[in-house]
């Protein structure tokens, strides 16, 4: 494995052109992350699957999907993603200027700070949970507020682990922090297969699934710690809250948490609307569902991308290098749209037999495909602009300018929102169709202000790339329709025979997909065909 603690963008090659050891860093560093990642993803589905086959998508799993919303958002708010967002800039800045000692104990007293003040927040929001619940119109309101007492304290044990994330992040390790939520599925997959047989009545089957969640929380924050020893510090029990670099990050820490907390605000009126206006008993799940299917390429690939490199953006704003800092968004961009863009293509497509294939079997009734589906074939219209706010965001926490995404985050909100009161009309699918649109509105403001924030930004690059990857993902589309639907049809519905049939379109479509690039002369094609003869360098 390579040294995590190599610095981003080392080169051993003195004749390496400019950029070339960006590119083999990323393409390293991001393809570890992103295998780590995309495992997370798969088990992360596997045990969607599992909860399906018990609870299906309609009836009293939609208390559960609504109990999930506000611990879910507060997380999002004070922890987890959010605290590392703006932890990283200053402890990475405090080791870029040497002052190795002082960004530990800054660490440390975060650590501690998070810890005590999440942990009274999670008791106030356990006494306060019917009220909090009230709003939504769930199937059953006393079990939705009895299932959010037992997932609150997810928020103080996120929070903390944010800061050791971040910590590790911060080194260039990312493998173990991608690794943790790969252990925090399968601890949830075994306390449904071993739990949920064991006792009667879907409130205590919904009970179960909510106090595994609870302990494979417990084992993604304590996995990755032994990684933090052997570095130039570790953590104390100490709270220097006077430390200028403690405010600093609280004052970072605003903007961020609205900007990535305002995501989950979306998905709670998401949630409003579906419960109150469409179904009470399927559109929350239903939504839930897709949602969770259309994000598996999106943390394969996009999250890998924008985590990789944030670290190093980072450094590049620290030191004013802004030539580089342009060519490492641009370079994030133009592959987070050659991953993205195909998937897209082929999960709009392919949307029903996705979700035949995945769910239905056990609890969940066949009337339940298709309005899964819809919602799938709808949130991937916005996928590739998803991944790319992603990395725009990262983009403007390296250069501490959060209230810039924060602000545009707030548009979307108000968008979403307005959205959400018109779609809604079209059925399930209208949800997901409103964060589509907002995901194009707001990689547009962001990329808009991001160029008038450093200059250039490559932007012919972009566009001229985009164009390529889009023809060849045209040809994905017709690939993957063209090969699923005379074998579906050949083969039927059996189990043996959607795996045949989809997963010949699926590979069909990546060979076509490749085939395409390369006569089109796709530059992000040849840096992923490099890594082949790199890896045992590396």
């Amino acid at each position: 494995m390579a040294d995590d603690t190599t610095p981003a963008f080392a080169s051993t090659d003195p004749s390496a052109a400019p950029g070339e050891a960006p590119r083999r860093r990323l393409g390293m560093s991001a393809a570890i992350f992103g295998v780590a990642t995309g495992l997370s993803r798969v088990l992360g589905l596997v045990r969607e699957m599992v909860a399906g086959y018990y609870f299906g998508a309609a009836g009293p799993i939609n208390n559960f999907t609504i109990a999930f919303q506000i611990p879910n958002l507060v997380r999002a708010l004070v922890a987890d993603a959010a605290l590392s967002s703006a932890f990283v800039p200053v402890f990475s800045e405090l080791l870029e200027k040497g002052e190795k000692k002082r960004a530990w104990r800054v660490a440390s007293t975060l650590f501690w700070l998070m810890l005590l003040g999440l942990t009274a927040l999670s008791a106030l929001f356990i006494l306060v949970a019917p009220l909090v619940i009230s709003p939504f119109h769930a199937p059953d309101q006393d079990l939705a507020a009895g299932l959010a007492r037992v997932l609150f304290p997810l928020v103080a044990l996120l929070g903390v682990s944010g800061i050791v994330v971040g910590i590790l992040n911060s080194y260039d390790h990312f493998t173990v922090p991608a690794l943790s939520p790969v252990f925090w599925n399968v601890a949830i997959i075994l306390g449904l297969a071993l739990g949920v047989p064991h006792v009667s009545g879907e409130s205590a089957k919904l009970y179960v699934y909510a106090a595994s969640i609870l302990v494979a929380t417990l084992v993604q924050l304590f996995l990755p710690m032994p990684w933090l020893r052997g570095r130039d510090g570790r953590l104390q029990l100490v709270l220097d809250w006077r430390d200028p670099a403690v405010a600093r990050v609280f004052k970072l820490m605003l903007p961020v948490t609205l900007g990535l907390g305002l995501i989950n605000v979306n998905a709670v009126i998401d949630a409003f609307f579906a419960s109150r206006f469409i179904d009470k008993n399927l559109a929350p799940t239903a939504i839930n569902k897709a949602f969770l299917v259309y994000m598996l390429p999106q943390g394969m690939f996009s999250v890998a991308v924008a985590t990789v490199l944030f670290p190093a953006l980072s450094r590049f704003s620290t030191r004013r290098d802004m030539d580089g800092f342009r060519r490492t968004v641009s370079m994030g961009l133009r592959q987070i749209a050659f991953l993205l863009i195909p998937a897209a293509v082929f999960s709009a497509v392919l949307a029903e037999p996705i979700i035949r294939i995945l769910f239905q079997r056990g609890a969940w009734h066949p009337s339940q495909t298709p309005v899964v589906a819809g919602a799938l074939a709808a949130f991937s219209a916005g996928l590739v602009f998803n991944g790319a706010m992603l990395m725009l965001n990262r983009a403007f926490f390296s250069l501490q300018s959060n209230w810039i995404p924060t602000t545009v985050a707030l548009g979307n909100l108000a968008l979403n929102a307005i959205l959400d009161a018109l779609f809604y009309r079209f059925g399930t699918w209208g949800i997901p169709l409103s964060t589509a649109v907002c995901n194009v509105v707001g990689a547009a403001a962001l990329l808009f202000l991001l160029r008038k924030r450093i200059g250039r930004l490559d932007g012919g690059e972009i566009v001229a790339s985009a164009i390529r990857i889009a023809a060849a993902s045209a040809v994905v589309a017709a690939v993957a329709f063209g090969v699923w639907d005379p074998l579906d049809a050949a083969l039927g519905r059996s189990f043996g025979g959607q795996v045949v049939s989809l997963g010949t379109a699926f590979v069909a479509s990546v060979a076509a997909y490749a085939i395409a690039c390369r006569a089109l002369a796709v530059r992000e094609m040849q840096a992923l065909l490099s890594l082949r003869t790199r890896a045992p360098r590396g």
